[in-house]
């Protein structure tokens, strides 16, 4: 990537994709629990959305985005949310991630396994998102892209 020419119109496709790309990885997370996909897939999604506008746009524009600095505190965030719903079931006297444990009054088991894959499913795809920008920055720190 040492050499960037900048086009409007890899920019302007870029633009036009970037967040129907991070839609999709967002549908991708929140049906994933019952239907093909999850939270790897998800986030996957996700940083394919942010990294089109990094490869397309530079630096400058990127900046704009996530920043560097912020994707560690973000896969940090995703993983506490697993680690968070596997604990809290042990603590309620279930496995780990025995999401029928989960203290939310007012769901049946079957709700709570619902609600408790889908904040996993949350966390994973934060935690891949975040992982998969953060390579990308580390793969090009030092390279003049932008």
């Amino acid at each position: 990537m040492r050499r960037q020419f900048e086009s409007p119109i890899v920019l302007l496709g870029a633009r036009l994709l970037s967040p129907y790309i991070m839609v999709f990885g967002w549908y991708v997370i929140f049906f994933g629990h019952y239907s093909p996909g999850g939270g790897f897939q998800g986030g996957a999604l996700l940083a394919a959305s942010v990294l089109l506008m990094r490869v397309a746009s530079g630096r400058r524009i990127s900046r704009l985005q996530i920043q560097e600095f912020a994707t560690t505190p973000l896969a940090v965030v995703g993983v506490l949310i697993y680690f968070a719903t596997g604990l809290t079931a042990m603590a309620m006297g279930g496995y780990f991630l025995d999401y029928g444990q989960l203290p939310i009054p007012g769901l049946e088991p079957d709700m709570l396994r619902y609600y408790g894959i889908l904040i996993i499913e949350v966390g994973i795809g934060l935690a891949v998102m975040a992982i998969l920008i953060m390579i990308f920055d580390n793969m090009v720190k030092g390279e003049d892209y932008g």
